[in-house]
């Protein structure tokens, strides 16, 4: 099963990362603690909307757009077959899938009722960060 708490993480730690900034940078902009920062991008905390909305700004990047990202991460999620429902335990482990040449999602599956979803988007080349 995918945490949606765990897809917003790590939209967000790709943002950040993206833009090459620390927790400490962002946290700090979006007056949050370093360490619930981090708790959110691991997908160990769910945030508030007023909580992402901050986090967002602070980034530089509207909430629209990271829900967007996170629904279509979820989304292709449930395209892929045993991803966010239960599975057989033979199963594969894992599966990984391009997808539109832009995205691609692997899956790993650590348990029947865990699995842990990355997807990888490349980035448009028009997309400017300001420093």
């Amino acid at each position: 099963m995918v945490l949606l708490r765990r897809v917003i993480g790590d939209a967000l730690r790709a943002r950040r990362q993206g833009q090459h900034r620390t927790l400490r940078e962002v946290s700090t902009a979006a007056n949050v603690s370093l360490g619930y920062l981090s708790e959110i991008e691991r997908g160990q905390k769910e945030a508030s909307s007023e909580l992402l909305a901050a986090i967002c700004d602070a980034l530089g990047a509207r909430l629209s757009e990271l829900l967007g990202e996170v629904s279509s991460t979820l989304s292709l999620a449930e395209g892929m077959e045993g991803v966010l429902v239960p599975v057989d335990a033979d199963a594969v482990k894992s599966q990984s899938k391009p997808v539109d040449g832009d995205v691609s999602v692997s899956v790993r599956r650590e348990s029947p009722l865990k699995a842990t979803l990355h997807a990888t988007r490349k980035p448009h080349r028009d997309v400017v960060y300001a420093a």
